[in-house]
This record gives structure tokens, sequence and C-alpha cells, in this order.
């Protein structure tokens, strides 16, 4: 059985709110590829997308109003204490997006969320959704430790960017996209540390694994559902690979 990993950025799911056009028309696919392909099954990974920034936003902006009153909370005393509490939010929307991905594919996801890939020993159905772990890194790191417990040697980030980019397009006008790229190239663009929230192609933490295991990294745009499939089927595809 050939296993497939997908990272679906939480950008992609809910971008605000839970993007159903996106929703109906990526399961409409992925039912169809997976009927054709009776060999091979899928894990999707959740981000936490608009909602994980929402109550990240607002918890920072609960504790810079406490100041440096002596009502300050122990949670709010220093940086590490606030990108603890960050993360725990940002997981709990991962979580979120992942059961309604699950709630969408039905009797063919027939597990529970899994929210701790090192835990995880069977796949009983054609698909296995995941979310979040705990605090240090994202998604995108339980995608690859997915990947690695069920053999599977390609994970496929779906975000909003199309392709990575030599640096912050929005930013720089002089930034180019990348069509294959190196681990040691590409982790000197995204460096070796995780912050909560942070946007970049793919998790440093992530970054580091997946160097360590060998893995290709496939980094493409999350709505363009047609690409999604041809990098299902092993077609040429627009992305950016990381190997």
């Amino acid at each position: 059985m050939t296993t497939k990993v997908l990272s679906v950025g939480g950008s992609i799911i809910a971008p605000d709110a839970p993007d159903t056009e996106f929703l109906s028309a990526f399961a409409k696919m992925i039912c169809t590829w997976l009927e054709e392909n009776k060999d091979a099954r899928l894990i999707f990974v959740a981000g936490g997308g608009g909602p994980a920034r929402t109550y990240q936003n607002a918890y920072k902006d609960v504790a810079a109003k406490f100041g440096d009153t002596e009502k300050k909370a122990a949670a709010f005393e220093n940086e590490a204490d606030l990108n603890y509490a960050c993360d725990w939010l940002g997981i709990m929307a991962t979580r979120l997006n992942a059961q309604i991905l699950k709630t969408v594919f039905g009797p063919l996801c027939k597990q529970d969320v899994v929210t701790d890939p090192t835990a995880v020993s069977d796949f009983t159905g054609r698909i296995l959704v995941a979310a979040g772990w705990k605090p240090g890194f994202s998604t995108d790191n339980d995608a690859v430790l997915l990947a690695e417990r069920f053999n599977a040697d390609t994970v496929v980030n779906l975000s909003n960017i199309a392709k990575v980019y030599t640096d912050d397009p929005r930013k720089n006008p002089d930034a180019k996209p990348i069509d294959e790229i190196s681990w040691a190239d590409f982790r000197k663009i995204v460096g070796d540390e995780w912050v909560p929230g942070k946007n970049c192609p793919f998790d440093p933490i992530a970054s580091k694994k997946s160097q360590e295991l060998g893995l290709t990294v496939i980094c493409a745009a999350g709505k363009d559902i047609p690409n999604i499939r041809a990098i299902l089927d092993g077609k040429n595809y627009t992305g950016t690979t990381i190997r």
C-alpha cells in the first residue's frame, strides 16, 4: 500500500472561516483519485490558519494590556511563556480544522483525528487525518513524523503560495521563484527556529527532520486542485521541490 502525506495549510482550510468551496472541490478530487488508485492511502495534516492567528493575536493583545502592573499573570512574564501559550492556541485551531476534514471524508477516514504522530500504531481506512501535537513546531513537523511512521518518501505541503521564493516577494521585488532546491539551501532561507504563527514555506524544525530522513517535500498552491491531482499522479506540476 502506497502512502502519501499532504500537509494542508490552515490558510487553505480556513483562511478566516472554513472555505466550503475548497473543501468540496478537494474532497471530490480526493475521492475520485482514491477510487482510481485502490492501492493508495492518504494522510492529511491540518494547519491552524486564520482561526489560529486570530486567537494568538487576541492573547497577545490581552497580555499587552496587562503591561507591568502587579496583576500581570504568570503566563505573561516572558517571551517563552507567551510563545508556549500561543503554540497551544494554534494547536487547538489545527484540531478543529482537522475535525472538519475528517468529517468531510466520512467513512474513508475511520480513525479519530491523530494528535500525537508518535503514538499512532495503525491505519485502518483510506484516509488518516492529523492535527497539531505539542508546542515547539508546526503541523509540518507532524506531517514529517507521520511520513516516517508510515514509510512515505514525500510530503506535499499545500499553502497559499505556488512556489518558494528566494525572499519575501511582498517585500523584495527582486525575489525569484524556485523550482528545485536542496535542503541545505532551503534551510538558509527559513532558519532554524520555530516561532508560533511564523509564516514560512515549511517549518524550520520539520525541514531539519526532513533533511535527516532524506524526505522530498513539494511546496505547492493548496487551492489549485488540478495541480494537486498532478502531484498525486506523479505528473508535471507547478511548485517547489525540496530534496
